[in-house]
């Protein structure tokens, strides 16, 4: 009997705690909050504990100002040439190219204090849009190293969102087009389409695939925010940072056409604010960015290695990577 009330009194220690500190502790109950939407594929995690009434006031306070400009694409003046002289250490961090390298240049870097690599494509044509062999046949999702090696590529990324019940999937959300083609949606409306024209240019854009084809869009995915357009960042509670923290994942261009990759380390709990990684695109000059799929998903390969250390929501490496759907990819 006395065995027995012990333990009852030590469940029921363990139960109190679990409840201060996910209910109880606005911090804990933010970082919670805020984690589990960060890919927008592990939405179901806030939905279990909390009511909607509180995520929405959770995610208001952590929000964004949505930008309404219109991407300039004129003031994208593509040149692949070398220059003698730089703008700072940054211009010319990226500008200054590897021996023997014409085609990319990765650059170790920290956002918020947490490891980072930024990668500089010197030829934007070169950059497309990659994605599963067979998505939407319940057996295609695929490592984003594994992605790159079939497409022959030399740098890829992860970049959409897929439907996600917590083991993931192979369906796509929102619009995929490749080659000026839809080749999926799963809805008519307009969304944050992010990809390039037919000139080489990142065109950011809320419209449907059907609308952005007409504005020359030949390869893009959905997601978002819009980070910088025309040189000008997003709005963001500074207090907070945006988005709270976790492994981020960002693609931007710079006016001369030079295409930036940045992915982050990190967690769905620790990694770079929002707010960190448009402060470190702006020092490297991107002009137009966006974000794309991070936490778990976040994944750099290079030459058919992974580059980052992506973790699941327990800090559990992910060895090779987690299988996505969709991603860009330096294709020579």
């Amino acid at each position: 009997m006395k065995k027995l009330t012990i333990t009852m009194i030590i469940i029921d220690i363990l139960v109190a705690c679990c409840f201060i500190f996910t209910y109880a502790i606005p911090t804990v109950r933010n970082v919670v909050i805020m984690t589990s939407l960060n890919t927008k594929t592990h939405q179901y995690i806030a939905y279990t504990f909390y009511s909607e009434e509180t995520i929405n006031k959770v995610v208001a306070a952590d929000s964004f100002t949505p930008i309404s400009d219109n991407v300039k694409l004129d003031d994208i003046v593509i040149s692949n040439a070398e220059r003698d002289s730089y703008d700072d250490e940054y211009d010319e961090a990226i500008l200054t190219r590897d021996e023997g390298n014409e085609d990319y240049k990765l650059l170790n870097i920290k956002v918020g204090g947490y490891n980072a690599y930024l990668v500089a494509i010197y030829d934007p044509s070169k950059v497309t849009l990659i994605h599963s062999k067979t998505f939407g046949t319940g057996t295609g999702q695929e490592r984003i190293k594994n992605m790159c090696t079939r497409y022959g590529g030399t740098v890829c990324i992860n970049g959409g969102m897929f439907v996600d019940n917590g083991l993931g999937s192979d369906i796509p959300m929102g619009y995929l087009i490749k080659d000026s083609k839809i080749i999926w949606q799963d809805n008519t409306g307009p969304a944050n389409l992010i990809g390039f024209t037919k000139d080489n240019k990142l065109l950011l854009v809320n419209a449907t695939g059907e609308e952005a084809i007409n504005m020359g869009m030949r390869d893009a995915l959905e997601f978002g925010p819009f980070l910088i357009v025309n040189g000008k960042s997003i709005e963001y509670n500074s207090s907070v940072g945006g988005y709270s923290r976790a492994a981020r994942v960002a693609i931007g261009q710079r006016k001369d056409g030079t295409v930036l990759f940045l992915v982050t380390e990190g967690t769905h709990a620790f990694g770079p604010n929002m707010g960190e990684v448009i402060e470190t695109l702006k020092k490297y000059k991107a002009y137009n960015a966006a974000n794309l799929d991070g936490g778990s998903s976040a994944q750099l390969a290079i030459n058919g290695n992974l580059v980052n250390n992506p973790k699941n929501i327990y800090g559990q490496a992910i060895v090779g990577g987690r299988s996505v759907v969709s991603g860009f990819g330096l294709i020579p």
